[in-house]
């Protein structure tokens, strides 16, 4: 009997370690698809996103979701990602950076 009961906790214990790695894996390539789209944006938009790597991130996760709430979800996705309607959305937010946070200041970041 408690033989059984180790097993079924090694059990638990390998299935949890699995989840979370899936979890996690999905999380780095939903993180690195909104890199690349936010990177892809910035270069696309005249200037620089504020903060580097940072900022081309969250640009193509913020672009994503507003891309995605306009056009719907079409083409092709990585990671839950819709390429199209996000980097559409990126630039569109790259765009708007451009024009409120790094004009107000007055100088290029």
């Amino acid at each position: 009997m408690t033989g059984i009961l180790i097993l079924l906790a090694v059990l638990a214990i390998v299935i949890l370690a699995i989840w979370i790695t899936v979890s996690l894996v999905g999380l780095l390539i939903t993180l690195v698809v909104a890199g690349v789209v936010g990177f892809i944006a910035d270069k696309i938009v005249p200037g620089n996103l504020p903060y580097g790597l940072l900022g081309a991130v969250v640009a193509g996760l913020v672009g994503s979701w507003i891309g995605g709430w306009i056009l719907g979800d079409f083409g092709p996705s990585i990671g839950g990602i819709g390429l199209i309607p996000a980097l559409i959305g990126a630039i569109a937010l790259a765009f708007l950076v451009e024009i409120f946070w790094v004009r107000s200041r007055g100088r290029r970041l």
